[in-house]
């Protein structure tokens, strides 16, 4: 078993320079996000431009997106993170449609063994029963167990602490991320948008514009729009701009193990109070966790702590399920969220003053699933000048500059 890998085997060497001189899109990161918006802003009838995407790493060996572990959820606490989520869910279950019916193109199954969001105080409980209100009027559907109904169905839990939990089995789970990153990437250069193995270094603006951006290479390109799609790094992009973006990179470790005892049934995506988290993965189990003590970490800082396994994880998992007291670890990595330190959320739309610059930034842990509605949204923006189907402009920079939190309560 082993992470999402980058899938580049049909992408061809990327040129280095870019092949016109003035493009009406620049994003800078070809990632998940990059793609994602490269793609929704090609394929837009309404969309007469041209589109660079500039990716300083193709093998996309040390990113976000080959880090990840590709779940979703729609058990967020506010209606706009939900709805996102729930675009996300509809995308992946209808993949090879959005993608044009195109026969080429795989069918993603979107695996629904849900989350199991458990609650070991009265506080967090209300907590949770107060989010699954708004969820099921969405139209999701979140249940909260109480500890015997979560007993009842999955008895292999050790529950002695636990009052209860939000649980969904209806579009939440596991899904094939790196296989719609690929035909994302893939399916936006073949409509014409180019992606060049370069990094931007700097920035030209005047008057509240970004008039170009010059890369490593020294070539400068002159931009309609630049979209920071920069993952962990977007501060040194927005920098460019004269912006500080409060994203930073923040560790996350994940673990592959093998039960010598294995459950009789999938395994939800288990969210410990402690802070663990735990799930099915195939035919092992997959684990994961933040460090007790959490900062900012060099980008390039993919080093695991080994004692991590040891001291921190197995004995939760061990403690909540006593089946995994023995187990065997087949795999671990760590990589990075893209923590955005005002309120985990993440921040789109354009600068306010600096009306170009666009950002897809500072998804915490959250961008995958938010991909395929993000995408589309900030597509919708460079398109339009504005928002179309879902209005992101709770989640836009404004709240930054005025140090305004858009509060969500269900951060994992």
């Amino acid at each position: 078993m082993s992470k999402e890998q980058s899938p580049t085997a049909n992408a061809g060497r990327l040129p280095a320079e870019p092949a016109h001189s003035n493009y009406d899109v620049v994003i800078i990161g070809g990632a998940m996000y990059g793609s994602s918006v490269a793609w929704w802003t090609i394929t837009n009838p309404d969309f007469n431009g041209r589109v660079l995407v500039v990716e300083r790493d193709p093998t996309y060996e040390a990113c976000s997106t080959v880090h990840t572990n590709s779940c979703i959820r729609q058990q967020f606490s506010n209606e706009l993170n939900i709805r996102i989520s729930q675009f996300g869910a509809e995308f992946i279950k209808n993949f090879r449609e959005f993608m044009g019916n195109d026969p080429r193109v795989p069918e993603i199954i979107l695996q629904s063994y849900g989350y199991m969001y458990m609650a070991n105080t009265e506080e967090f409980a209300a907590t949770l029963k107060d989010a699954q209100k708004i969820q099921q009027q969405l139209g999701a559907g979140t249940k909260f167990l109480s500890r015997d109904e979560i007993a009842e169905q999955y008895p292999f839990y050790h529950l002695d602490d636990i009052i209860g939990a939000n649980h969904n089995l209806i579009n939440e789970g596991y899904f094939d991320g790196a296989t719609i990153f690929d035909w994302w990437k893939r399916m936006a250069r073949e409509k014409g948008v180019e992606f060049i193995h370069n990094e931007a270094i700097a920035m030209d603006v005047n008057a509240g514009q970004v008039d170009s951006v010059k890369l490593k290479s020294g070539t400068s390109v002159s931009c309609g729009k630049v979209v920071n799609a920069s993952g962990p790094r977007a501060v040194l992009t927005s920098r460019m701009a004269g912006i500080e973006v409060p994203v930073e990179p923040r560790k996350r470790y994940t673990f592959i193990f093998d039960a010598a005892e294995p459950l009789d049934r999938d395994l939800p995506l288990t969210i410990d109070p402690v802070g663990v988290h735990m799930r099915t993965d195939g035919a092992y189990y997959l684990a994961g966790c933040p460090p007790d003590v959490d900062p900012a970490v060099d980008y390039d800082d993919y080093v695991e702590e080994h004692n991590i396994w040891e001291e921190k994880v197995w004995p939760v998992i061990a403690n909540r399920i006593p089946q995994f007291e023995a187990i065997k670890l087949v795999n671990s990595w760590a990589g990075h969220y893209a923590f955005n330190t005002l309120d985990q959320n993440a921040i789109v739309g354009p600068h306010p003053e600096i009306t170009n610059f666009v950002f897809v930034n500072g998804f915490s842990g959250h961008g995958f699933q938010q991909s395929p509605a993000i995408g589309r949204a900030v597509s919708e923006h460079l398109t339009y000048g504005e928002f179309r189907t879902l209005d992101m402009t709770p989640l836009g920079f404004e709240r930054v500059v005025t140090n305004t939190p858009y509060l969500e309560s269900a951060i994992i």
